[in-house]
């Protein structure tokens, strides 16, 4: 039977429709990892005066779009994620109805201290360099992330500064365009796009390769993670206050560690898609509540992807929904933690007044044109503290803002 015009028109007509329905609703960007170029001064910016960006160059050919992302699915994470999330709802059960109290008690407390081994460890002091911290917070620090369980810093780091440097392209580990479920969990039942690898390789490490907390902890992570990930998170409540091996195996182990994978998964996902962006409507990453409380204040992404180098990531103050930020201000505090950057309210200001989406009050003006202050205006991506496309004058001012002598 031979289709009609009217019918071969309405074909592609109707597979686009049905691809709309699967993708997020994502401002559209260039599917290659390396971001559009924008004709600029130069490396040094101008902070007091005016930038005028008129001219973007095309996109070198180097850099065009590979062909569409092929899936190769890795069957033993998927396996294991089914595991996971099939026995944490009996472990939640099990945990409402027949755990002792202290168990749940200790669950939440690995959670916790877990997340802060992700958050102010792995995230904000290895990945993004946003403060120095003294041996005993790095060996704390990076003892709570193996418990975490999300690979070992050195490769959790490199993933986390790929996704930085190229937010939302086929670079990135979880590309949020290709939808909340891809971005959320199941990117890590694929193979990794050949331009994660490549573009992988071309993000400086030498930092994590000259602390040794780092490589002792990547030589032996296979030995250190069931350790700490599940013996001991199981063993505790069994043998100290005589709870059910298997109940303390369900609730202490199984759901208390897809509940923190979950967590961690919502910045990647949820705070990529919904939420305002006060600091730059241009980008994909949001200012999202939920994932902010959730994930002890990692939620207000969009303010951490223009500033990914300030330690609170987040302009507010309220410990609240900022719990990493009250940690490492005590870790400051008894002087385990130091040169902790922060972006200053007139930096925020200029940008937000620049390139927000409206939603944050700046203030007045009181004369002062919106100046330079920003990787994206000249279409490099920074992964934090430390990143060379990072301009000459925006460290002075972070530097001296901060009252931190060098770099």
């Amino acid at each position: 039977m031979v289709a009609s015009t009217e019918e071969r028109t309405m074909a592609p007509k109707l597979v686009d429709s049905a691809k709309s329905i699967f993708h997020s609703s994502l401002p559209d960007q260039p599917s290659s990892a390396e971001p559009l170029q924008i004709i600029s001064n130069g490396k040094s910016g101008n902070l007091n005066g005016v930038k005028t960006l008129n001219n973007k160059k095309p996109i070198n050919s180097k850099y065009a779009p590979l062909p569409e992302y092929k899936w190769h699915i890795v069957w033993r994470n998927v396996i294991a994620f089914v595991y996971l999330h099939t026995f944490s709802i009996y472990g939640l059960y099990l945990g409402i109805f027949y755990a002792k109290w202290l168990t749940v008690l200790w669950a939440g407390l690995i959670a916790f201290s877990a997340g802060q081994g992700i958050t102010s460890g792995a995230h904000r002091l290895w990945a993004h360099r946003t403060y120095k911290a003294k041996l005993p917070l790095r060996i704390f620090l990076a003892t709570m992330q193996t418990m975490a369980f999300q690979n070992h810093l050195y490769e959790w780091v490199r993933d986390h500064r790929v996704h930085h440097k190229f937010t939302d392209t086929d670079a990135d580990p979880h590309n949020a365009r290709r939808g909340f479920f891809f971005s959320h969990i199941g990117w890590l039942m694929l193979k990794k796009h050949k331009d994660v690898f490549m573009k992988g390789k071309q993000v400086d490490l030498r930092d994590l390769e000259a602390d040794p907390v780092v490589m002792f902890q990547k030589k032996y992570y296979l030995i250190l993670m069931p350790l700490m990930c599940f013996v001991i998170p199981t063993f505790v409540p069994w043998y100290f206050w005589s709870e059910n091996f298997w109940i303390s195996w369900y609730v202490a182990g199984v759901l208390r560690y897809t509940s923190s994978l979950n967590i961690t998964w919502l910045v990647n996902s949820a705070a990529h898609i919904w939420g305002m962006k006060p600091y730059d409507k241009s980008i994909a990453p949001t200012e999202n509540i939920f994932v902010a409380i959730a994930a002890q204040g990692e939620g207000w992404h969009n303010y951490h992807h223009v500033f990914p180098w300030d330690y609170k990531a987040a302009e507010l103050g309220n410990y609240s929904m900022n719990i990493s930020t009250a940690f490492l201000d005590f870790m400051h505090f008894i002087g385990q933690a130091y040169d902790l950057k922060t972006a200053s309210k007139e930096m925020i200001d200029r940008r937000a007044r620049r390139t927000g989406d409206g939603t944050r009050e700046c203030g007045k003006d009181n004369g002062v044109e919106p100046g330079y202050h920003s990787y994206l205006d000249d279409g490099d991506h920074l992964w934090g503290w430390g990143d060379t496309d990072m301009k000459d004058d925006e460290v002075e001012v972070v530097l001296r803002t901060n009252n931190i002598k060098d770099r």
